[in-house]
């Protein structure tokens, strides 16, 4: 396992790490997922990625009682604060909000603090200044080590680095987009400036596209499968998807590698990723991706040209 910096910052994360998105407290239950979160960290995984909306809280309780068994230096936890509920103050990154659900979400997670905390979407309703404001104070206050946004555009996400220089407030350090093959232009060109010039990290999620490029609705949505499961991830181009996913997997053949392997390992391959984020429900599928690290010297320009092509 190759453990890269979080952009600039000095603090390391597992090049793949470990998400709990549906997966923890939802498909699989503490015993199976703290099977999965070993297995992971044995082979050397140390990013474990969770959100305060997932499995509505359930996900951070799976993960918090399976970290007692894991040292706590040796591991990077993070959660992500905008969707906590119904509530008028429940949701966005206000400055209420933003403090009592890292609190709860640290309450969950019995922990003293997250290394990584990010504001999980932007928030129109909520200046920015306000958001800064707070996210400086929950790292200053040991809340949080380091904090970054999810699913932000670059021009929002300048606009913080902006704000936070003017107030001196400590600036966002990592971006968490989804990337992959059918989703690129945000990585591969709108943050590129972000990640070069501000020393953003990225840690990038649903390298497989919800499963779509690893081959399994090939023939149709499996019920137990992501698509299968969560109804509202189907993309609506989702034939058009499948008739690439299959070109891509004759691609994956030739080089002797599964399609999942291959379309991670193309994240991989990007010098501004610094985490790829998977799921796994099964020690099959864990071990599966985690080999997606020897795929990445397969990936010759010949081999990107046919992807491309796609």
């Amino acid at each position: 396992m190759k453990y890269n910096h979080l952009g600039r910052a000095g603090i390391k994360v597992s090049e793949i790490s470990l998400g709990s998105f549906i997966t923890f407290g939802k498909q699989l239950d503490l015993k199976q997922s703290k099977h999965i979160m070993q297995l992971a960290f044995d082979k050397g995984v140390n990013f474990f990625d969770n959100a305060e909306v997932y499995a509505k809280g359930e996900a951070e309780v799976v993960m918090g009682k399976i970290l007692k068994s894991l040292p706590r230096n040796k591991v990077v936890v993070s959660t992500k604060i905008f969707f906590g509920g119904d509530g008028p103050n429940d949701q966005g990154t206000s400055r209420k909000h933003l403090l009592e659900g890292t609190k709860n979400s640290l309450r969950r997670l019995d922990l003293e603090y997250v290394d990584l905390l990010y504001c999980h979407r932007f928030d129109p309703e909520t200046p920015i200044e306000e958001t800064v404001r707070a996210m400086d104070y929950l790292v200053r206050g040991g809340y949080a080590l380091y904090w970054g946004t999810s699913e932000w555009t670059a021009k929002q996400l300048k606009e913080a680095i902006k704000v936070a220089k003017e107030l001196n407030c400590i600036p966002p350090t990592v971006e968490q987009p989804e990337y992959n093959l059918f989703h690129r232009d945000r990585v591969e060109r709108e943050l590129v400036d972000l990640c070069e010039k501000d020393g953003i990290g990225l840690t990038t999620f649903s390298p497989l596209a919800h499963g779509v490029l690893s081959g399994k609705y090939h023939k149709g949505i499996p019920k137990n499968s992501r698509l299968g499961r969560e109804e509202w991830l189907k993309p609506e181009n989702l034939n058009e998807q499948v008739k690439k996913a299959k070109k891509f997997a004759e691609i994956a053949s030739k080089i002797g590698c599964l399609p999942s392997q291959l379309a991670i390992a193309y994240c991989l391959k990007n010098p501004n990723v610094s985490s790829v984020i998977i799921g796994a429900s099964t020690e099959k599928q864990l071990i599966e991706n985690l080999n997606s690290i020897e795929v990445k010297s397969l990936i010759t320009k010949e081999i990107m040209d046919k992807i491309y092509k796609i």
